[in-house]
Order: C-alpha cells, then structure tokens, then sequence
C-alpha cells in the first residue's frame, strides 16, 4: 500500500509541475514580434520549447503564418503550405515533441529572416519514467520482511519457542507500522505537491 501511495503521489506532483511549467513563448519577444524587424533567430536560440507549451505569433495584416515542412522552410517554398493562419494572433500548441518550421507567406518576408525552426523537447516523459526506478528498491523491502517470520516456523517445527514468536509478535507488529506509514506518506505527499506547485507558480 505505501508503494502505491509513493507511485500515486510522485504521479500527482509530476502532473502538477508539468501543468505550472508549461509556457506561452510569443514569438519576438516582448520587444519584437512576426515581422521582419525581429532577429527570430536569435530569439528562438534563445528558447527552450517543451511539449505542452504554446507558440504566440502576433502580426499585422500585412504578415500571414505557413507551417510548412524543412525543405519549404529551408527554399522559403510557399505554394504547399500544411497549415495557413491569418487571424493576427495565432496560438500553436506543442502537442509532441520534435521539430516544426514556420515562415510568412508575404512575397520576399521568408528570405527577411520570418522562417524560425521549433525543435520541442518532450521534457514530459523524464517526470514519469522517475518514479519507476524508484519503486522497485521499496517494494523490495516489503517481501524481505515476510520471508523471514515464514522461514522461522519451518527451520524449527519441533522447538515449542518459536510458534510462540511468530504468533504473537510478528501479526501485531506488522500492522500498526503500516497504518502510521501510510498516514505519514499521504501527509507528505500532500505537503510536497502543494509545496512544489507554490514553489512553481511563485517563480512563474
């Protein structure tokens, strides 16, 4: 039970701190925008985008959006586009990880430098994976502890003291440790969830 309760709890808190880490990049900068006066590069070297976060392009009517794949990004191809925006204020979710390329369909603003390359890190499975080499070293110590009261009353049926041992000791021992155990987990799991968040969102 306290594994699971472990395994629930580090679930819980990953979940949380990907939801309180996840981030809205507008596209510039707060000082530059989709335009052509805007150093992208730089600005997206200077990034790091994960999966679960959002692309902002904000642009004026003389501007538009093309998601379009790395050769077109690469020529500045327009005429093949796989996605076409021209709202002004598109938002782009980074659902999976891996690279997405982008550039303004306007006549000669690709070759200005509006084409950026967004290579998405998917910084979601580390959080997961973690907790799974973990468990294996505590619930390894739960099956421990049972084996050896089971090998005591076998190695010594004839001895009258060791019925006496494990019968009287071994039940009402293991009980209590488990009830205060769990308590004392889900206590600091609820603790360290709630910390980790408000530790997040103060940085945020």
């Amino acid at each position: 039970m306290a594994v699971l309760q472990t395994l629930v709890c580090l679930t819980a808190i990953g979940m949380f701190m990907e939801l309180a880490m996840a981030a809205n990049h507008t596209v510039g900068g707060a000082s530059g925008g989709w335009d052509t006066s805007t150093d992208l590069q730089s600005w997206v070297a200077s990034q790091t985008f994960a999966v679960g976060d959002n692309l902002i392009f904000q642009y004026t009517p003389n501007h538009d959006l093309l998601e379009v794949t790395k050769a077109d990004h690469d020529s500045c191809q327009t005429s093949s586009p796989l996605q076409t925006y021209t709202d002004g204020n598109t938002v782009i979710p980074l659902t999976s990880p891996g690279k997405r390329y982008f550039i303004c369909g306007t006549l000669g603003h690709c070759s200005q430098g509006m084409q950026i390359e967004i290579d998405t890190l998917a910084t979601s499975t580390p959080p997961s994976a973690s907790p799974s080499p973990s468990s294996p070293p505590s619930a390894s110590p739960a099956p421990e502890t049972s084996p050896s009261p089971a090998n005591t009353p076998e190695s010594a049926p004839g001895s009258p003291l060791s019925p006496d041992a494990p019968s009287a000791e071994s039940p009402t021992l293991a009980s209590p440790p488990l009830s205060s155990a769990n308590k004392s987990s889900s206590r600091t799991c609820l603790t360290l969830g709630f910390g980790l968040v408000l530790m997040v969102l103060l940085a945020l």
